[in-house]
């Protein structure tokens, strides 16, 4: 007996259009896309709907809401759109044969999965749509449907067509073969979609993370193949170390069809700034495998409308802007279905017991279920052998999961130690290198002096070196790398490797105490060696990117060796300059207390040590923290050198940066006068350590808002480093930054332009786009362009810098949170008051959390706040919060500082606002004689004081002496500013001015 059908007929000219709604679980969008696009290009009408199944509610009841749809309705039939509820087959079955038996052609179905589904879908009628192309696939969709073969397909040009699911994307790398045996993982695979695709545009950042051997990597590698048709570029690329990264990311430009030149650096650029445009494709997948150190490369992790799907042991991922999917053991039916995919021989209590006995490791699994299904050993014999600890060959290795099992390494290394032992003294020096990328060039290029004499015929023999790489790598142990394309002859010469970290680890264990003892030593000289020695210089930069990841491995704060103390130093000092603080705190508190330990309290290298460890500690924002550090220290060096010692005036230079992020400007104005001269009488005024004293009193002055002062010092210090150190020196660059901020802050405008936007071009050059001070540079040069009027140029670049500093120092950063006070300053009068509002309460947050009560910061972005609230309506909010906010500041730095100044510029404009003229008119009164005995009589601040007198005057209808004031004001502002100048402009409106809280950041 066949079905009745019904069919859908398409609309000719002048008939409305019929209609059919797709039902179809969220797991197969791109499936409905498609489908239904095929049907609209038909002449009809799609309506989509997401299939969900509450739990509290009954599929009879739910099934029958899907008849009131319009149209026929189309079921997706996949196991998805059974399982979500979850309901059982039997239930499915009853509802089935409940609503759609009575009236089969109100439905229709096609299905896209082989797996089994309950048995009274057959009243669907579904029609496959598995293992064949589009076109047959169209071709059954519309019989199924009964629509006219010679219907015309219209051509929409003005949106390309959904991929066919099981098409391949149009560019497409890197990715691991399909594990036909993948199992279970449902729940994770349906959460990392939904997690990616409900993702706005640039946030679209996933990490799988878990423990060694869950099968992140496998779970990655299913997701790509299951959705990989909805991206048009699908692109794997190994992220273990920054370098392999950089480089496989650098290898997708050819793919996109960039044109660039042969260096990776700027195919590396390239690319980046393709998926961030999403120009030429806009949907692509990009896969980070292995990223287990989130500090190496979570800033050059691409933005962008695409996704970013990363595998990591790292939690650490959710402090860089990505969600977060725990990858954990199996659950125990995925074991035990797993165990017997791979066993077929075991029974499923077999397969229960040995998941028990190998805690749902789905490495282990996969190695012991292989050895066993071709073993007569029973389960229970094998777990005995693993309690026992036998060291024996009882794993199967498969193709889809690595080395890892520590018997079978047991046998193999005894196998290489057979044939060429050379490669197991190779090998195991690899091991006090970090896994992943191993230099081991960094061997052949070191002394060869000295060595034990195991290593010296390997290190010093070309013919032995590369006999024993090539045995590492016809067993697989290795697989050779390179840093760069060009270096791929160097690469097969065996300069450089790839030992996984599980192999990395097994062969570090298995290793005798001797061969540990002289191997590490000679790795660590390796490293030492290879140390470029000035850690201020950008050129050396990538060398220490390099070595640092190897310092722990190496295991460098248990050396004594001077040389190889001086390269942690060396490390320290650059991820400072770097802005690696993050991971350079975790390395200056090892080797503080290390050292200690190993050299006692008051050696010179520990000095030394804290004082580096103290600088990255404060640029982390740890500040009280810092403060007791630089305290402790300089009491402990003052009593026992005397207070001129040099370690004494470090640390003491480094109090002085604590007390500025801690509001206590007077005290640290107090340090760096003492300071300044004590450095120029020992070592004269041009000394480097006499100048960078005396760039910290020009700080001191300016954020105790003595400007003139500060900009005098800040060209004095300008100048004499461009003396001694050029003009491209970073510290040069970064005087200059702080003279054109004094040029600005004294409302000398366009010099203060003009001198930053040369300092911006130099800063790109010399320190690369990405680094925090050419941001800080950005940054100026956007708040110079906004008060030349140029708004569109500075809400360019305040955006730029806000995401920059977001990538590269995170969002609680002082220089991240300046930046962010900018950008909903902008907002508040450009842009969305309640983007402005949104970002303004969580600065406010952030400051709280951050800094102690009554800070100078955290008040000025109060008074910020009172203006968003004022241009919202809320005005006796508002007015309270202006009040707050100029009472503290008063207390916080005193009533003639600019700060608040300002404040009292936008209290008065509040209580004008609320119906208290006179308060106003004598607030603003006082604010105009402290500001013109502070900043003067024409400086912007004091002119903005000026015409908000006028406008409270008028307030109290002094008309004749408002005007008098008012002329005489815009008479200055037009003299100072122009005539055309915006503030000018704005105040012959009567616009009333306002005050922008703008935090001071070192």
């Amino acid at each position: 007996m066949s079905e009745a059908r019904t069919p859908v007929r398409t609309a000719g000219k002048g008939a409305a259009r019929q209609t059919v709604t797709i039902s179809f679980a969220g797991f197969n969008r791109a499936w409905a896309a498609w489908l239904g696009d095929r049907l609209e290009r038909r002449g009809l009408r799609v309506v989509y709907l997401r299939w969900d199944a509450p739990p509290d509610q009954s599929l009879v009841s739910l099934l029958g809401d899907l008849t009131l749809a319009e149209g026929r309705v189309l079921i997706l039939v996949s196991e998805w759109y059974f399982q979500l509820g979850p309901r059982t087959h039997e239930e499915w079955n009853a509802a089935l044969r409940e609503v759609v038996a009575p009236d089969p052609a109100r439905f229709a179905a096609v299905s896209v999965t082989t797996a089994p589904v309950p048995a009274a879908t057959a009243v669907l009628a579904p029609v496959d749509l598995t293992n064949m192309g589009a076109d047959e696939a169209e071709r059954r969709l519309i019989d199924r449907l009964d629509i006219p073969l010679d219907t015309p397909v219209t051509a929409d040009t003005a949106r390309p067509a959904p991929r066919f699911p099981a098409s391949m994307p149009d560019v497409w790398g890197g990715v691991p073969r399909r594990n036909t045996r993948f199992t279970g993982r449902e729940p994770l695979l349906n959460d990392a979609y939904h997690l990616l695709q409900g993702s706005e545009t640039g946030a679209g950042v996933l990490t799988l993370h878990g423990m060694s051997g869950v099968g992140k990597t496998q779970l990655a590698a299913e997701y790509v193949y299951r959705f990989g048709s909805e991206y048009d570029v699908v692109w794997w690329v190994n992220a273990e170390k920054r370098v392999t990264y950089r480089r496989g990311l650098a290898e997708l430009a050819p793919k996109l069809g960039l044109q660039t030149g042969q260096e990776y650096g700027e195919r590396l650029r390239a690319v980046r700034d393709s998926l961030r445009r999403g120009d030429p494709y806009a949907r692509w997948l990009l896969v980070l495998d292995g990223a287990d150190e989130p500090d190496q490369i979570w800033d050059l992790v691409p933005t962008g409308p695409g996704h970013v799907l990363i595998t990591s042991r790292n939690p650490e991922w959710g402090e860089h802007n990505s969600k977060l999917l725990e990858v954990r053991v199996y659950d125990r039916d995925e074991s035990v279905a797993f165990i017997r995919r791979r066993a077929p021989r075991l029974n499923e209590a077999e397969a229960d017991q040995l998941a028990e006995a190998l805690e749902d490791l789905p490495l282990l699994l996969d190695q012991t279920a292989g050895w066993l299904n071709d073993s007569d050993l029973s389960v229970e014999q094998y777990i005995g052998l693993l309690d026992g600890g036998i060291d024996q060959d009882v794993v199967k290795v498969s193709a889809d999961f690595p080395l890892a099992f520590q018997t079978a390494w047991s046998i193999l290394l005894n196998k290489l130690r057979d044939t060429v032992p050379e490669s197991v003294d190779l090998l195991r020096l690899c091991t006090f290198f970090a896994p992943g990328f191993i230099p081991v060039r960094l061997l052949k290029e070191m002394s060869h002096d000295d060595l034990p004499e195991q290593l010296a015929g390997l290190l010093d023999d070309p013919l032995l070196w590369n006999k024993a790489i090539n045995q590492l790598r016809q067993y697989s142990v290795v697989r050779l790398e390179s840093h760069e394309t060009a270096m791929d002859e160097a690469a097969s010469s065996g300069e450089s490797v790839y030992l996984h970290r599980m192999v990395h680890q097994i062969v570090h264990k298995d290793m005798p105490e001797a061969d540990r003892r002289e191997f590490i030593e000679v790795v660590r000289r390796a490293l030492a060696e290879a140390d470029p020695g000035r850690p201020t210089d950008t050129r050396n930069w990538d060398a220490y990117a390099e070595i640092v990841p190897h310092l722990k491995y190496a295991d460098v704060l248990q050396s004594t060796d001077r040389r190889v103390q001086m390269l942690v130093l060396n490390c320290l000092r650059y991820m400072w300059f770097a802005g690696e603080y993050s991971a350079g705190v975790k390395l200056g508190a090892r080797a503080l207390r290390s050292w200690r330990r190993l050299l006692g309290e008051s050696h010179p290298r520990v000095w030394e040590v804290t004082y580096h460890y103290a600088n990255l500690l404060r640029s982390a924002g740890r500040f009280e923290e810092t403060e007791a550090i630089d305290r402790a220290a300089m009491e402990r060096l003052r009593a026992e050198r005397g207070e001129r010692d040099l370690d004494h005036l470090r640390m003491a230079g480094g109090l002085g940066a604590d007390l500025w992020n801690l509001g206590r400007y007077p005290e640290a104005l107090e340090v760096y006068e003492w300071l300044y001269p004590t450095y120029r009488d020992l070592f004269g005024e041009q000394d480097s350590r006499t100048l960078n004293a005396l760039n910290n009193l020009g700080f001191s002055l300016r954020l105790l808002g003595r400007y003139e002062e500060a900009r005098d010092i800040d060209l004095r210090t300008l100048e004499a480093r461009r003396l001694l150190l050029k003009g491209r020196h970073p510290w040069t660059l970064f005087s200059e930054v702080s003279y054109a901020v004094d040029l600005r802050l004294l409302g000398k405008y366009a010099e203060a332009e003009s001198v930053q936007a040369k300092n911006v071009r130099e800063y790109r050059i010399v320190m690369g786009p990405d680094h925090q001070d050419t941001l800080r540079a950005q940054h100026n040069l956007a708040l110079c362009q906004l008060r030349g009027g140029d708004r569109s140029g500075a809400a360019k670049l305040l955006t730029g810098v806000l995401e920059g500093y977001e990538r590269k120092l995170g969002d609680t950063h002082m220089l991240t949170l300046a930046a962010a006070v900018s950008q909903s300053c902008f907002a508040r009068e450009h842009g969305d008051i309640d983007q402005a509002r949104e970002a303004s309460e969580s600065v406010i947050a952030r400051y709280e959390m951050l800094l102690p009560e009554n800070h100078p910061f955290t008040i000025g972005a109060r008074s910020n706040h009172a203006l968003i609230l004022r241009s919202v309506g809320e005005r006796e909010h508002a007015h309270v919060l202006a009040e707050e906010a100029l009472a503290g500041m008063t207390g916080a730095v005193g009533e003639r500082h600019p700060y608040t100044l300002g404040c009292a510029i936008n209290a008065s404009a509040l209580r004008n606002l609320v119906g208290e003229p006179e308060s106003a008119a004598e607030l603003t009164r006082t604010t105009i004689a402290r500001a013109t005995e502070t900043l003067g009589r024409t400086h912007p601040l004091t002119l903005s004081a000026r015409i908000a007198h006028a406008a409270d005057l008028r307030a109290l209808r002094g008309r004749q002496e408002a005007e008098k004031v008012e002329q005489e004001a815009l008479s200055d502002l037009a003299a100072t500013l122009g005539a055309q100048h915006v503030h000018t402009i704005s105040a012959r409106a009567r616009n009333r001015p306002y005050w922008d809280f703008e935090p001071q950041a070192s």
